[in-house]
């Protein structure tokens, strides 16, 4: 570790321009993650608040819950040990008196039931043309607690406020089912005729009619559209820079090692193990490319306090630790190539 930090301090420029290449690089890999997570949390959070277990929707929906229409009557005859009634679907709003329009999804719910969100900021829904909205509409959008909303021809009152309800990279509006009815169909359906796209459930399903099929929710998450393709688009593009960050750190060491054969030849005549520069050269890797994953994470920590709302950026401990860790230990294994020249060096010739 001595020779190696007083190397570093003796040729300054050099490993400056080092750890910056490692710097940059681990700071687009910590934003990608941070991109790639939040994606895939935007499209996928209000389902992880139900803490479901399996989903039913009809058969040839093919878990898709816009595809997925049966009524009331035929939830009934799935038995469980606790399930909720589901109808969502797409719709843009817009703010009353204001023409620009607003992608969300609609959650129409019994509010007895477990899909309620817990109501943060004002109360829940209690009658007709009454929601209770995400709180990101109030962030990105600027609609909030006891607005008026439009959809078409009708008129909603958002009369309580949640958080981290989103869905399919969207804000989820939860409301009655009569209500959401009303807007899907522009008419509402009383009893077990009324309409809805799927029944979660916690818990085990005792049984499911004919025509009917219960999935897993991580089956039905990963069946959302675009959502695999997403997150295996972007592992693999984060898993390539880490991969090429270790490449390009290995060269950089490689060089510096063959530039300095002359000067390790001569430590070798003096006496000094191969084992002890070898050691020098991975504490050096080891420092140059700590510091470089260390920077790029501070970067990106404030790059994401400054982000704007909508761009659905989201830090996470846990992945942004196992890929500094990553970094780290490729770069260091990737020195190790250094460490075979080394060996290999003959302290005659190089001294000439």
């Amino acid at each position: 570790m001595f020779l190696a930090i007083n190397e570093i301090r003796h040729s300054k420029l050099r490993y400056v321009l080092v750890t910056g290449v490692m710097f940059l690089i681990a700071y687009l890999v910590f934003f990608l993650t941070g991109l790639a997570y939040g994606l895939a949390e935007d499209g996928r959070l209000a389902v992880d608040q139900w803490q479901a277990d399996q989903i039913v929707m009809t058969e040839d929906a093919d878990n898709s819950l816009d595809m997925s229409i049966f009524t009331k009557g035929d939830a009934n005859k799935i038995k469980a040990d606790d399930k909720a009634l589901l109808a969502t679907g797409f719709e843009a709003i817009s703010k009353e008196n204001s023409s620009d329009k607003i992608k969300v999804n609609f959650f129409g719910i019994d509010p007895n039931q477990f899909l309620m969100p817990k109501v943060t900021e004002g109360r829940s829904f209690t009658s007709e043309n009454e929601v209770v909205a995400d709180e990101s509409l109030v962030k990105q959008y600027g609609i909030g607690l006891n607005d008026t909303i439009k959809v078409g021809d009708h008129t909603l009152k958002i009369v309580g406020l949640t958080k981290d309800e989103r869905f399919r990279v969207s804000p989820v509006l939860f409301t009655s089912l009569k209500t959401y009815e009303d807007l899907r169909y522009n008419q509402a359906t009383d009893g077990d005729h009324a309409r809805i796209n799927a029944v979660v459930v916690r818990g085990d399903i005792d049984s499911v009619p004919e025509d009917f099929k219960a999935s897993n929710i991580k089956d039905f998450i990963n069946d959302l559209p675009g959502y695999s393709a997403q997150v295996m688009t972007f592992g693999l593009m984060i898993g390539f820079l880490i991969v090429i960050a270790a490449i390009v750190i290995g060269i950089f060491v490689y060089v510096l090692t063959m530039q300095k054969s002359e000067i390790f030849g001569v430590m070798k005549a003096q006496g000094i193990s191969s084992g002890f520069i070898a050691r020098s050269v991975i504490a050096q890797t080891f420092l140059l490319s700590a510091t470089g994953v260390i920077l790029g994470l501070l970067l990106t920590l404030g790059t994401s306090a400054i982000l704007p709302v909508a761009v659905p950026f989201t830090v996470n401990g846990l992945f942004f630790g196992g890929i500094s860790v990553a970094m780290i230990v490729i770069a260091v294994i990737g020195a190790l190539f250094s460490v075979r020249t080394i060996v290999k060096i003959d302290p005659l010739k190089a001294i000439g």
